[in-house]
């Protein structure tokens, strides 16, 4: 397959409506789960992205059925599925391949896993999966690959130990079919958790305390069938708010599920930036301050990020280029993983003034005035942030590795150039 490469011509106000995808960390989880049941299950609303694309072509590989029934829904049916070797160089490209565990250890007792793949952004420990399974009664072997067998599971008392979204979504699914009570406790709670949790409720099982840290499954659930809706990815309503602060231009975020938005509203307004709500649409004036609010007594503010519900890690990179346009010094703590910051130096090259302290901590000042550069994406977030900083800058930008956006983003080129945006894709689409 040919590398994508965008290139955008900077400087362009934008306006209009924009309508968020289904968010990408819902719809993975969601459509592993559907190997939890033996009856048909329809999805709408799932974005079109290479990581979905990837994760449907992993469950066809173990028997399932999955066609694409319009744009955006996926039909499932999992009537048998056996636990075959998965292909390593599908596991490879995406690492909610681990998300198979839970539904195939649940439907077939036994898997086995090459090494996930994914974002290169620093560490990501596979040991709270492994842990919570353990406690479900799952025996775990690790060679070249993850090897989970468990004849029978049985619900437990479960404590993560750390709030793992990924492994969070595993011990539920594997719950709901274990004989017994599930208590999940330091469980990782964010708006993709719920949905997944309120997909597995609308299939028939029993859960409580969905959207708090400590969940009650009710196992063996007898599952059906279930037409369930994604809901919007509250991260790209993020990178949505970030871009029209950037190119000071007025945006309605349709369909925005304004009620996951409260701590991104709120590191936003950090840096001057204030949306409205209308309904559920979020609305995002052209006339920002863009100015950073000062801590009490004028000392330098700081903008960190932390599990669910605080400010989410996939937008610090949307919020550092944010940041770079607006007035003032900002502190950016970056917790979570020790790459995520290394794309700063072409922001630096781009005009920006940052100074990067640590693997975790950068000091923006602003606004700068960006041109434009040629860039490689790292990774999804690092390379929407440098989108940003494209549409934004003065000149041509031309952005490397653009496949990296595309598996988080759908069609992200088409949809801002309908509001105004200068972006070519190459190669271009077909169809």
């Amino acid at each position: 397959m040919a590398p994508i490469q965008y290139i955008v011509e900077g400087g362009h106000r934008l306006s209009g409506s924009i309508e968020p995808s289904g968010n990408k960390n819902s719809a993975l989880p969601i459509i592993a789960a559907a190997l939890l049941t033996e009856h048909p299950v329809t999805l709408e609303n799932v974005p079109r992205i290479r990581d979905t694309e990837t994760l449907v072509e992993l469950i066809r590989s173990v028997g399932a059925s999955a066609e694409w029934t319009g744009r955006n829904t996926l039909h499932i049916h999992a009537k048998s599925i056996r636990a075959a070797d998965l292909d390593p160089e599908l596991c490879v490209r995406i690492r909610a391949s681990i998300l198979l565990a839970g539904p195939l250890l649940a439907r077939c007792g036994e898997v086995m896993l090459p090494p996930p793949g994914g974002d290169v952004i620093g560490r990501r420990r596979l040991d709270t999966h492994v842990l919570a399974l353990e406690q479900l009664g799952a025996k775990v072997t690790a060679t070249d690959r993850l090897e989970f067998r468990a004849p029978r599971l049985a619900g437990a008392d479960v404590f993560l130990d750390e709030p793992s979204v990924t492994a969070t979504e595993n011990a539920l699914v594997a719950a709901v079919a274990a004989d017994g009570v599930t208590y999940l406790r330091n469980a990782a709670s964010e708006p993709h958790v719920q949905d997944l949790a309120n997909f597995l409720v609308a299939l028939g099982a029993k859960i409580e305390g969905i959207g708090t840290n400590t969940m009650i499954i009710h196992g063996p659930a007898t599952l059906g069938e279930a037409t369930y809706r994604i809901q919007p990815d509250h991260i790209e309503v993020g990178s949505l708010i970030g871009l029209a602060a950037v190119t000071r231009s007025p945006l309605r975020i349709t369909r925005a599920g304004v009620e996951h938005l409260r701590s991104i509203r709120m590191g936003f307004e950090r840096l001057g930036i204030v949306c409205r709500v209308e309904g559920d649409d979020l609305i995002v004036p052209s006339n920002q301050t863009l100015k950073i609010q000062d801590d009490f007594g004028g000392h330098v503010p700081k903008l960190e990020d932390q599990p669910w519900p605080a400010f989410p890690a996939d937008l610090m990179s949307i919020a550092i280029v944010t940041a770079t346009q607006c007035e003032g010094v900002i502190l950016m703590f970056e917790k979570m993983f020790e790459s995520r910051m290394f794309f700063v130096d072409k922001l630096i090259a781009m005009g920006a003034r940052i100074v990067l302290c640590d693997p975790h901590r950068a000091i923006i000042a602003g606004p700068s005035r960006l041109h434009g550069a040629t860039m490689t994406s790292p990774d999804i977030r690092a390379g929407m942030a440098m989108l940003l900083a494209a549409v934004c800058a003065q000149g041509t930008s031309t952005i490397n590795n653009a496949d990296q956006i595309e598996r988080g983003y759908e069609r992200i080129e088409e949809r801002l150039n309908a509001l105004g945006a200068k972006i070519k894709r190459v190669p271009e689409r077909k169809g």
